[in-house]
This record gives structure tokens, C-alpha cells and sequence, in this order.
């Protein structure tokens, strides 16, 4: 008995040796004080200062972001927003998959029901092309709104 309770003992002990902190990237409004915090390798959008709008997992160091190997420091972020990868699936086949239907529901009812029907497929390209261009409907955190960025550790 001694042993097993010396084993549990040795594993909660190295647990807590070998725990790492995470970074995160907390967002926070100056004038509400309301937070929210990023933790490291989810999915962002980000447009910087000079235009240049980068999306991708991204990774801290120091005092900077780095999305697809371009290093973003914290103070050149215009704004940023969430770009969860479910959400975009969904939004895009649901926009997609809802202009193809009604641009083939147009082409069917105009040839065999009434030529008025091939005016669906104007809807039906509105909705292809909003599937394309990858919709995302999550909040942005914008510098010009009082919203500030920094890097925290967070304990695992």
C-alpha cells in the first residue's frame, strides 16, 4: 500500500514539474474592462496596420504574433477576429450549398414549369459567391474601438 500511495504521490509531483504555461492573447476593452482571452494555436484573422489582412493559426513570441511565418508585433494589429474552423465550414457549404440548389431549382422550374423561375438564379448567384468568400460572422476587435491586445500566460 505504501508503495502505490508513494507511486501517486511521484506522478502528481512530476506532473506539476513538467506542467507548461500556455500563452494566450487577451483582449481587453479599455473603457468596460470586458476581456476575452485567445488562447495560442486557434484559428484569427488579422489586418494590420499597412492593409495586409492574414489568417491562420497563430503562435507568440515576446511581444509579437506570427501567422503564416510573417511576425506581426502586437502595436501594427488594425484589428482581429476569431475564425473558428467549424464556422467556416458551415457558413460556406451552407451559403454554397443553398445557391446551387436554388440556382438548379431555377434552371429546372424555368425549362419545364414557367420561364419566370430562371429569375432564382439570381439569388442563387448571390449565394455562391457569399459562400466563396469565406463569411465570418464573429466580432471584431478593433484598436480604433478602445480594444487592447496583449500576451498572458495561462496555466494549463
Amino acid at each position: 500500500m505504501k508503495k502505490v500511495i508513494i507511486l501517486l504521490i511521484s506522478i502528481f509531483f512530476a506532473n506539476v514539474l513538467f506542467a507548461q504555461e500556455q500563452k494566450a492573447l487577451r483582449i481587453t476593452k479599455q473603457d468596460s474592462q470586458k476581456e476575452v482571452l485567445i488562447k495560442e494555436n486557434n484559428r484569427i484573422i488579422i489586418k494590420t496596420v499597412d492593409d495586409k489582412k492574414l489568417s491562420g493559426r497563430y503562435s507568440v513570441v515576446h511581444n509579437a504574433i506570427i501567422i503564416d511565418n510573417k511576425k506581426i508585433p502586437l502595436a501594427d494589429i488594425k484589428y482581429l477576429k476569431r475564425n473558428p474552423l467549424l464556422t467556416s465550414i458551415l457558413t460556406t457549404g451552407l451559403f454554397l450549398y443553398t445557391g446551387f440548389v436554388a440556382g438548379g431549382m431555377g434552371v429546372i422550374l424555368g425549362v419545364l414549369v414557367d420561364p419566370n423561375a430562371f429569375y432564382l438564379i439570381i439569388p442563387a448567384g448571390g449565394l455562391i459567391f457569399a459562400g466563396l468568400q469565406k463569411p465570418n460572422f464573429h466580432r471584431r476587435y478593433k484598436v480604433e474601438k478602445n480594444w487592447m491586445f496583449e500576451i498572458v500566460s495561462i496555466p494549463e
